[in-house]
Order: C-alpha cells, then structure tokens, then sequence
C-alpha cells in the first residue's frame, strides 16, 4: 500500500513501514509538517525559522524545534527496527533522525556534516549525545569544525553500521521488505549487501592521535592554540581548514558546542534532548546573542558577506555568557518539553555507537 502525506510519503508493506522525505527541492530540509532526490536530510528548515522571528513570531521556531526534538525521542525509544538509508547529504535534524536508527547504512554519495557553529548556532537535537560517544575527541572536531565526513569515514568512526553501494539500495529495500521483521534477520540481510571499505590515508580520522592530543583541551582557546601548534611543526591541509573554520564561526556558538559535547558524556539521550531545547529557546529568543540571525543571513539570504559576531573575539565570551544558553527557562510563555512515556527497549533494538 502507498500513502500520500505531501512531504513524508508512506510505503507500507507486511512487517515493514518506510518513510520517505519529501522535500527534494529544499534538500529535504524538515519542516514544520513534516527523501527524495540526491540529499537524505540536510536538517531543520532554519529560513522558516528566520523569517518567523524576522516576523515577531519567535513561538514558531521553538514549537518546530519541541516536535523535532519529540519525533528524535520517538525514533531513538521506538520498539521497531529502525533503518535509515542515508544516500546523500546528511546533516542537522537530518543526523538527530538518522543516528537513533539501529542500522545505518550508508553509501558512496554520503556526506555527513554538523556545521551549526558557522551560522551562530550549536549541534543540537541530541545530536552531542552521539558525538560524544565517538572514539577519543573525534566528536569535539566534528562539532567545532562542522568537518565533512564521507560515507566510508562514517562507517570507521561509527556513525554508520554499514556500507552499501549506491546501485544497490533498491535491492536491499525489496530485500528488507520482504524479510522477517527481527533485528537478527534484518542484519542478516544488510549483511549480504554490505561493502568493506577504509578511510584514505590523508583522512582525518587516521590522524586521531592528533585530534584527541588537541581536542582533549579544556578551552576552545587551548584547542585552538594546539592546533596552531601543530602547524608551525608542519601538519596536514585538514589542521590549517579546522583553524579556518573555527575562527571563521560564532565564538559564542563555539562554547556553547564544546560545552554541551563535554556534558554529554555523563548524560542519557534524555538529557542531552532536554537540554538542547533550553539552549535552542535561548538562541532563537536572541536575549543573549543574535548570532543565529546574523549566521542565517550571511549563510541563507546575503550569502557571501561576511558575519559579524557579537562577541566577536573567544575571549570576551565568559563562562558566565555561556551559563545564560544552559539555563532552565522559567518563562511564562515557554512550553517545557514533556517527552512521552516509553518503555525501556531492548538493547539489540539501541542504537549502536
């Protein structure tokens, strides 16, 4: 049976359901409502977001972000076996989707990428919750950079299960489709289509010594310093681009990231969920900073001028700045974000990483 519902479709047969982005034209971009075409997800629709706040209609953005959040819950909580077929660019509310999935598989088309810190916002829908939980600081270069990874990079690091050639995806659908719906045999089957394959020698995941030599750091200053350190010593062309965009992204939005990573790893998925919507309500309120605005339309409408960040040096942002994003909103006009009750799910139905 095919169901219509605009921007997701629905496919459903016996034992399995699939669900189809629908947005081919913004990227698959998620919007309130809420793939086809070359892009799985590239996240949230932020120019929605914008022209809300532009409007005086703040409110929109934060309900979009407390469904968005809900649905990653759902996803991550859900006692199905999930698998998301990431054959594109994947990135923003597009990972929060994807990394709750108990498989992920990827392919040669792939492109991964968490590049908030460059539009003065932060990694968030959960998303912290899995950088956190990558070998050594690889989660802390991914956030602070916005670093692409490609399908094989992913698989290495973890954020993917498997890798699957592009030309045989609809294959493994019909595979799936008419398999038994049970984590085992759903391996199984991934199994048969899946592909060796390891990162090029000039990745920067082979240079993870490095990376957990300078991301380990306490301050983004101190990783910074590290870095450039690493550069007058003679380093890769992947050091001197992470210096670049570092300095070239909000200051702000850089302390808010290595921050809520580092407190991630105390943290369940719970937590890391509850906490993004208190920063994400703080940023988009603009009370503190409106780097999101300035990032948006540097990035969004005026493209290829310059931000102006305010604060615009990493000293001049203090902890006590950073506090203000982590606090619990008192508001009377903030909805807090009540997550269903679920079940505790089985651990071969977890996502793995």
């Amino acid at each position: 049976m095919f169901f219509s519902l605009n921007r997701v479709l629905f496919e459903e047969s016996p034992g399995v359901r699939k669900m189809i982005l629908n947005r081919p034209n913004k990227l698959n971009s998620l919007s309130y409502e809420m793939g086809q075409g070359k892009v799985f997800c590239s996240g949230g629709d932020v120019v929605a977001v914008v022209l809300s706040i532009y409007g005086g209609h703040w409110s929109f953005g934060e309900s979009f972000y407390r469904k968005q959040i809900t649905l990653d819950y759902l996803f991550a909580t859900s006692e199905k076996t999930l698998v998301s077929l990431i054959n594109g660019i994947v990135m923003g509310g597009g990972v929060g989707l994807s990394m709750n999935s108990r498989f992920r598989v990827v392919t040669e088309n792939t492109v991964f990428a968490m590049p908030e810190v460059q539009m003065g916002h932060f990694p968030d829908v959960g998303v912290s919750y899995f950088l956190s939980r990558l070998p050594g600081f690889f989660g802390e270069y991914l956030g602070l950079t916005g670093a692409q990874l490609n399908g094989t990079e992913m698989l290495a690091c973890g954020l993917a299960t498997h890798f699957v050639l592009s030309k045989d995806l609809l294959l493994l659908e019909t595979a799936l489709s008419e398999a038994a719906s049970d984590t085992s045999t759903i391996a199984k089957v991934i199994n048969r289509f899946a592909r060796k394959t390891f990162p090029k020698q000039d990745s920067a995941f082979m240079r993870l010594e490095i990376i957990n030599k300078c991301f380990s750091a306490k301050t983004v200053e101190e990783i910074l310093l590290l870095l450039q350190n690493e550069v007058a010593n003679g380093s890769d062309a992947w050091i001197i681009k992470a210096i670049s965009s570092m300095k070239s992204a909000s200051p702000t939005s850089l302390k808010i990231t290595l921050r809520s990573i580092r407190e991630a790893r105390m943290q369940e998925l719970e937590d890391c969920l509850v906490r993004d919507h208190f920063i994400g309500y703080h940023i988009i309120q603009g009370i503190h900073s409106i780097d999101f605005l300035e990032g948006s339309r540097t990035k969004l409408f005026e493209k290829g001028k310059k931000p102006k960040w305010e604060p615009s040096k990493l000293e001049l942002v203090s902890d006590e700045m950073v506090d203000h994003y982590f606090a619990k909103v008192e508001a009377p006009d903030f909805e807090h974000l009540r997550l269903p009750a679920r079940k505790k799910i089985p651990k071969a139905l977890e996502s793995k990483l």
